[in-house]
């Protein structure tokens, strides 16, 4: 825990804004700094608590030694100017899930699940099917609800479900799971970590401490998430291998038929292998299968990922604005036979988009978006399909609209992040169901 401390912490969001609640009341001082406005009534709520806030496109000419620690909000990157002048000055570096940890009841289980792609999903199907079963959980982490929020809610007893990104990774210390699954591993946020061994070697860190007597679960079938985990020291469970799998119309656990996939009103192989992963862990928790098949009976999926917005003159509106990298949008590419007039772009983070070229037939035209529209045009016109650039969403679905015919497929997966122009991904994604529905 942090006790008589001066606590400055770097970006607000929600992150910063919990873990300085949390923090009040047991340090001196706690300072938070941002580059934005912020909501009016939080921070009406800060200063009645005596936290300070100061909006500053220069944060390092406020930090200085006189602080005993730093908070990194996830998204600043590592090499930000205030986080190393921090290092200079020896300042511990620590980030809002990090801190909130060591306010966790000692006898809680913790449950962590990050990946490039499909910890989002996995994580929200582990949480209704433990929620089905009667197993007291509490969700939080990259999936929206900062630790720091529900650590004072969190009985000894409980599950605590995490869904951990590598930005919040990366600036772990303590940190410890008692069960951590690796969904897969692919190069992306290659501009934050620097390359593809450094972003693997922050992955890793989600088996930070680990012995014999905890769990990995990992994808054998990801060839760099198997080989980057062949010397932790956890008890490790696979899936997609010998005995957990997926085959013709079933889901497989040790050998067993657990669910058809008929059964499922999820779709899709990355969705199939999202609940692989999920079963994988109720085989160990002991949980009853039951309680999966009536969950899988009804879960039609997570915001923002495939997610059918609706139908309109015969034809159909997805978003998947949580596609942040080229590998989840040739996840949803092949979720569709053709037809497809596909919106890609975003943050420019040098992400490439060659492995989208074995789908190109499915691909009617490409929109290209964001600050990343013009490498994305070039592209296009490389590989031959069919293109048109703008600056903005809303420029992209006019045009969109004014061609698409009867049973074509618009599908908004970027591939990109979204900070070009928006705060976080689900804000670009709610954009464009605003604007389809008002078709």
């Amino acid at each position: 825990m942090l006790e008589n401390k001066k606590i400055f912490i770097l970006g607000m969001a929600r992150s910063g804004y919990e873990v300085a609640k949390l923090l009040v009341k047991d340090n001196k001082e706690i300072v938070i700094t941002d580059q934005k406005e912020q909501d009016k009534d939080k921070l009406a709520e800060l200063e009645k608590l005596g936290i300070k806030f100061i909006k500053s496109s220069e944060p390092e000419s406020i930090l200085d030694e006189s602080f005993d620690v730093l908070i990194k909000n996830p998204a600043v990157f590592p090499y930000h100017p205030c986080v190393e002048k921090a290092r200079n000055l020896k300042i511990p570096i620590v980030n809002e899930m990090e801190v909130a940890y060591h306010y966790l009841p000692k006898e809680v289980k913790i449950i962590g699940i990050t990946g490039s792609n499909g910890k989002t999903t996995t994580t929200t199907l582990v949480y209704e099917v433990l929620k089905k079963a009667g197993i007291s959980v509490k969700l939080g982490g990259n999936i929206g609800t900062p630790l720091s929020q529900i650590v004072k809610e969190v009985e000894p007893k409980d599950i605590v479900l995490l869904e951990i990104s590598d930005h919040q990774l990366i600036d772990f210390k303590d940190f410890k799971t008692d069960i951590s699954i690796l969904t897969n591993i692919c190069p992306t946020h290659l501009d934050y970590h620097g390359s593809y061994e450094a972003y693997q070697k922050t992955k890793k860190k989600i088996f930070n401490h680990h012995t014999n007597k905890d769990i990995a679960i990992i994808n054998k079938k990801s060839i760099d998430a198997y080989t980057l985990t062949q010397d932790i020291k956890s008890s490790k469970y696979y899936f997609n291998d010998e005995i957990n799998y997926i085959k013709d119309n079933g889901i497989y656990v040790n050998n067993k038929l657990v669910i058809d996939t008929k059964d499922i009103i999820l779709k899709g192989e990355h969705n199939y292998e999202n609940i692989l992963t999920m079963l994988v862990l109720m085989d160990i928790l002991k949980v009853d299968f039951k309680y999966a098949r009536e969950v899988l009976k009804e879960f039609k999926g997570v915001e923002h990922r495939i997610e059918f917005v609706r139908e309109c003159d015969k034809v159909k509106y997805y978003n998947d604005s949580k596609s942040t990298n080229p590998t989840a949008t040739v996840t949803a590419l092949k979720s569709f036979a053709s037809n497809i007039h596909l919106i890609l772009g975003g943050m420019d983070r040098n992400q490439e988009f060659e492995e989208l070229i074995p789908y190109k037939n499915r691909i009617k035209k490409i929109y290209a978006i964001g600050e990343v529209r013009g490498r994305i045009g070039s592209f296009a016109q490389k590989n031959e399909i069919d293109y048109e650039e703008y600056e903005f969403l809303k420029e992209a679905l006019a045009s969109i609209k004014k061609q698409v015919k009867e049973n074509d497929i618009v599908l908004l997966s970027p591939g990109s992040a979204s900070w070009d122009q928006y705060a976080k991904f689900e804000d670009r994604g709610q954009e464009f169901k605003d604007i389809v529905n008002k078709f």
